[in-house]
């Protein structure tokens, strides 16, 4: 039998804190809390976790800047909650390196629902006893089999979200797939409406060209089709 998912559930409201921890051990994760930024790196110095649902308005160091100082250095996914509605704060979430969002309040079945979706989201196991296919793309290469993105010899860490658009792109090399495509694939369900997904879609792949492209501005790997959505286009 699997070990259960690991959470770490960061945010400054005590009571918030202790509701969503009853409730996802209830549907069986492991959880862990902390109380805020400070305390969240003191815990993640000494264990790994499989997701973090993170606060974005904290006394001291906000979710926002923890979000993009762990996305750099490690690859675990991570759920912000925000009270804020606008779609700018959210997309700024996305940018520092999130998986998803929820605007507070919610209803725990919706975060259920949501980290669930990122989980299905991330990198499946190995399944090759065979030799992986990789595609070039100029310096970077992309292994199909493994699900993994590297620059010369450096793993290129890539976060959940990115790791599915990878697939799915991989998965039809210059080919286009329409922006719709993406929003029903990567699972993303967000109040704001049809436009704010569709920008949720856009700050992704900018990300994902970050870690492809020479000039993620000039793509030549990561192409937008104009009317259309987007193309892989490989060496």
């Amino acid at each position: 039998m699997s070990q259960p998912l690991h959470l770490l559930v960061v945010d400054d409201d005590e009571r918030i804190r202790r509701l969503l921890a009853k409730f996802l051990r209830r549907n069986g994760f492991y959880v862990t809390t902390a109380r805020d930024a400070a305390h969240a790196r003191r815990i993640l110095g000494g264990l790994e976790f499989d997701l973090i649902v993170l606060d974005v308005m904290m006394p001291g160091e906000d979710g926002i800047s923890l979000c993009a100082d762990l996305t750099a250095n490690r690859s675990v996914p991570i759920l912000l909650l925000t009270a804020r509605g606008e779609t700018a704060d959210r997309v700024a979430g996305l940018e520092a390196g999130a998986d998803d969002y929820l605007a507070k309040p919610f209803e725990p079945k919706e975060l259920l629902l949501r980290i669930n979706a990122i989980f299905r989201r991330m990198p499946g196991p190995e399944v090759a006893p065979t030799a992986p296919t990789s595609l070039s793309l100029g310096i970077v290469r992309y292994d199909t089999g493994r699900g993994e993105l590297w620059s010369g010899d450096d793993l290129v860490r890539l976060t959940g979200t990115e790791a599915a658009l990878m697939r799915i792109f991989a998965a039809q090399p210059g080919e286009v797939v329409s922006r719709q495509r993406l929003i029903e694939d990567l699972g993303r369900t967000g109040p704001d409406g049809e436009s704010a997904q569709d920008r949720a879609v856009d700050v992704q792949i900018t990300r994902l060209r970050r870690k492809i492209e020479a000039d993620p501005k000039q793509p030549r790997y990561l192409q937008t089709v104009r009317g259309a959505g987007y193309m892989l286009a490989p060496d």
